[in-house]
């Protein structure tokens, strides 16, 4: 082999345990367009001059940090702001805004010397998943004054959703083997804003050949740019060797931009080996790269069918069985203590409250397994909290929780653990709807050991093929290792030798988010943004696989009384 160990790969691990669907992709962008109507009016000669200041939240502090402001508008009660605020959104978490809004009276900076109009807080959540991304709610802050409404909309920035798709092939590139050509894989990094790189993609190795063709690729655009078609893309080539010291045969620069013109005498690059190029007088290149295919296409976004007007149902089952212990002991999983949530309750609140925003009539179905039941002690494994056979709709969150309180004191705990009958409870519904208006997420919340295995896996298989997903939070400190097989991370859950057709289940111990400081906060953001974070693409897979197209958006709202100020 020419070359020196200089010319090493120097971190194998990261190229190959790397996923460009998955790598540490920048977060979809979302656009808040802000709109006031009535405000109150401070000024004497004439109308307020408002602005809208937007405070974000930190998980951990909560305390509040202003993100941005819009411009001031002059003279106006009913502003329809034109500088947008820009968040990187995360269906995953809770994301807490405030924004607050001011009549400007001078020049200055500091928010204390001019006169506040009134706030109002909301979630990220709530705005994309409201109809059509546009939330209305009015505004608060001023004891006894009504200070108008605030108009909130969200659009997903559109160049997060282009994936493109492009092949390679190479010429007489430098022969790096003794015994044979060399062995050329190709490694795409994009530029960071600080001047670092980021690994995007990898191809496959062409094996002894100094001429490969690579087989053609997809890739996210935000993973191969962050949305900046000029950044710089660099990719570098190798040859593979069995011991995984590859050797590095050049490099070349391009951009997105670049690259979208397609198979063109642009998209021919040399291969430089810059030591090489200083080394070598007569060095003229280490062979050349040429693009032979360029294509991009827009995905459909998991907002995109949310504000299409997709629906999120939310069903939550509890564990009543007899190894939770006495609720009325304070060892019990199910302990109610009145000055703090049991990991029920925790679970139960982290999840729903998230979910919720997606859900535009916040009634829930909230079901229990493994108990007994008056009057005549039946064992049942899909009882609904609230005791009411025809209706086990709970209001909001806050419902669930009541329910689940005061079944408590009526049901005893019993068992066994079947998980069966609920998800197939939840199936029944979603095989209901399958054309993509609504998509079911079942949250089971349990203290352990699975008893109906093999009915639970055939219902799981049952249930991939539905509009639905299941998370499973397990609680307290059992064993969970037949949880860890239900969730197909590593291999997919197969009953009766058919495999699931897609991943529909997350499990996580609730212990491992327990923050050590006792803060529950802490622990239930964490826990959320575990089991969540599975949820849209799952959703997408389903989508997808259907063939279902989200439905258009209706038209952007024009709010009454809608003329365009001139901008100061």
């Amino acid at each position: 082999m020419e070359g020196d160990g200089m010319d090493k790969l120097e971190d194998v691990d990261s190229v190959y345990e790397f996923d460009p669907f998955t790598g540490n992709i920048p977060a979809t962008k979302v656009e808040i367009t802000v709109s006031c109507r009535n405000l109150l009016d401070k000024d004497t000669f004439s109308k307020s001059d408002p602005l809208c200041v937007l405070y974000t939240q930190g998980v951990e502090t909560k305390q509040w940090r202003e993100f941005g402001r819009t411009e001031v508008i002059d003279n106006t009660l009913n502003p329809d702001f034109v500088r947008k605020y820009i968040l990187d959104y995360f269906f995953e978490e809770k994301q807490n805004l405030r924004f607050d809004l001011y009549d400007v009276d001078s020049k200055s900076p500091d928010l204390s010397k001019h006169d506040f109009l009134g706030q109002m807080f909301c979630t990220l959540g709530e705005i994309v998943g409201s109809p059509a991304s546009r939330l209305e709610k009015p505004l608060g802050g001023i004891p006894g004054k009504k200070c108008g409404t605030i108009i909130l909309s969200a659009e997903e920035l559109s160049n997060c959703r282009d994936v493109a798709t492009m092949q390679f092939c190479a010429n007489k590139l430098d022969k790096k083997d003794f015994f044979g050509k060399s062995d050329p894989f190709m490694v795409f990094y994009r530029s960071n804003e600080d001047g670092t790189f980021t690994i995007c993609h990898k191809t496959e190795v062409v094996k002894n050949t100094l001429n490969p063709v690579w087989q053609s690729f997809n890739i996210p655009v935000r993973a191969l740019c962050n949305g900046d078609y000029d950044r710089t893309i660099k990719v570098e080539v190798y040859d593979w060797d069995r011991d995984g010291s590859h050797d590095f045969i050049g490099e070349f620069t391009t951009s997105y931009r670049e690259l979208a013109r397609g198979q063109s005498q642009f998209n021919v690059y040399e291969v430089i080996n810059p030591k090489k190029k200083m080394k070598k007088k007569k060095y003229v290149n280490s062979g050349t790269v040429t693009l032979l295919s360029f294509s991009v296409e827009s995905e459909s976004t998991f907002l995109d069918y949310i504000k299409g007007g997709t629906q999120i149902n939310f069903t939550v089952a509890i564990d009543f069985t007899a190894s939770n212990g006495n609720p009325s002991q304070s060892t019990s999983l199910h302990y109610m203590n009145p000055y703090q949530m049991n990991a029920y309750a925790m679970a139960l609140k982290a999840v729903g409250e998230i979910i919720q925003d997606y859900d535009s009539d916040k009634m829930f179905p909230a079901l229990g397994f493994g108990a007994k039941l008056p009057p005549d002690g039946r064992v049942s494994h899909e009882f609904p909290l609230n005791g009411n056979m025809e209706n086990p709709y709970c209001n909001g969150i806050e419902g669930i929780l009541e329910a689940y309180h005061q079944s408590l004191k009526t049901v005893q705990l019993y068992g066994p653990t079947n998980f069966a009958p609920i998800i197939n409870h939840v199936a029944r519904y979603a095989a209901a709807v399958q054309d993509g208006s609504q998509y079911f997420v079942l949250l089971i919340i349990t203290d352990g050991v699975i008893s109906d295995m093999a009915q639970t896996k055939e219902a799981i298989v049952n249930g991939a093929k539905l509009p639905m997903s299941i998370i499973i939070v397990g609680v307290g400190q059992a064993e969970f290792d037949a949880m860890v097989e239900l969730d197909g991370d590593d291999i997919r859950v197969s009953s009766r030798g058919k495999l699931a057709e897609r991943d529909i289940v997350q499990f996580v111990p609730f212990r491992d988010y327990m923050d050590r400081t006792g803060n529950h906060v802490l622990s239930m953001a964490r826990l959320a943004k575990d089991v969540l974070a599975e949820i849209p693409d799952q959703f997408i897979s389903y989508m997808k696989t259907r063939g279902i197209k989200p439905n258009p958006a209706p038209p952007p709202y024009t709010p009454p009384g809608h003329t365009h100020h001139t901008q100061i």
